[in-house]
């Protein structure tokens, strides 16, 4: 196949799906992922489609919302490590709220081990990941059946909402930013997790790194209502990414970031201390390192001394079930 023609389907597919990962591109194309991260590359400088860590989408900072299918496949690791690291917050006994998503679904898997839970739910899929958990009630919202993102939504899921009192809302989205906070393409899905943020004490909202710095059309969670971001590392090259950390963490939300621990790969110096923030007490403390962002410089004085780092510390440390490989850093505010 010559590359205006792989160029053409590649187009041809994020129009028709919003967004598509490399892996899928490559598959269709019958080539590597290389040759289609060039491929990619080149529409994108033509103002065709942008590129996003492990994928393309729409051109245009308000991109449409992805189908249940794609959004599956894309940033699968990613998503496992953050659900991970997120069924650590929830403790025995707790009565908390999970919204729709691939992410939350993927912690949804997670929770059937905590005995005692009551988990109210719009997402069949979530649902489904506990429905044959014996000690986890699950509460499901009325509502009409959205069949792209197996949800529920409409006046009947709201309704179902008002006088709910809960722990935690968990809460994912199509695109989060330090000003807007996290958001959603859909007016429906947007509403009902407002209510559902409206249940909670505490939101803590589950989001890869593919989604800082992107904007959609409607606001689920303002940046000022966040607890909690549970993220994964971006990578070096992502510095848009590594901002919109450092621009959120200075506005008070508590960021902890998951990221697979490379084999032979060196930890970064000293236990961190815990620092305040919104919702920031219950977590039991423990030993933790942190990590640095993309674009974030450690300060440390003259002779390497062993004092803590100021831009980075560490949010109250999760509990012992915090998977054991996975490097957790909480990103704080700047000291000014």
């Amino acid at each position: 196949m010559f590359a205006a023609e792989r160029r053409q389907l590649i187009l041809e597919m994020v129009r028709a799906n919003g967004a598509v990962s490399l892996r899928e591109l490559a598959r269709v194309v019958q080539t590597s992922e290389v040759t289609v991260r060039r491929d990619v590359r080149a529409l994108e400088a033509e103002g065709l489609l942008d590129r996003r860590h492990g994928g393309a989408v729409l051109p245009g900072g308000f991109t449409r919302e992805t189908g249940f299918p794609q959004k599956s496949h894309m940033a699968t690791a990613e998503k496992t490590a953050i659900a991970d690291l997120a069924a650590g917050l929830v403790e025995e006994g707790e009565a908390i709220v999970v919204g729709a998503g691939t992410t939350t679904q993927e912690l949804a898997r997670r929770l059937a081990r905590v005995p005692g839970l009551t988990v109210v739910t719009n997402s069949l899929l979530v649902a489904q990941a506990l429905a044959h958990a014996n000690r986890v009630e699950v509460v499901m919202t009325g509502g009409t059946l959205r069949g792209s993102n197996y949800a529920l939504v409409g006046s009947g899921a709201e309704q179902s909402l008002q006088g709910l009192r809960v722990s935690r809302a968990f809460l994912s989205g199509s695109g989060l930013t330090a000003e807007r906070g996290l958001s959603t393409s859909n007016m429906l899905s947007a509403s009902v997790d407002r209510a559902l943020v409206q249940a909670a004490a505490e939101v803590v909202v589950l989001a890869d790194h593919t989604k800082l710095g992107t904007d959609t059309m409607f606001q689920t969670v303002p940046t000022d209502v966040m607890t909690r971001l549970v993220t994964d590392k971006p990578p070096p090259q992502d510095d848009r990414a590594g901002t919109e950390l450092q621009a959120l963490a200075d506005q008070g939300v508590q960021i902890t970031v998951a990221g697979m621990t490379p084999a032979g790969a060196a930890e970064a110096p000293g236990p961190v201390q815990g620092s305040g923030g919104r919702g920031s007490g219950g977590e039991k403390g423990q030993g933790r390192r942190d990590v640095p962002m993309p674009g974030q410089r450690r300060n440390i004085p003259p002779g390497g001394g062993g004092s803590q780092p100021s831009q980075l510390r560490s949010a109250p440390a999760l509990p012992e079930q915090s998977p054991v490989g996975n490097r957790v850093a909480d990103l704080a505010p700047r000291r000014r």
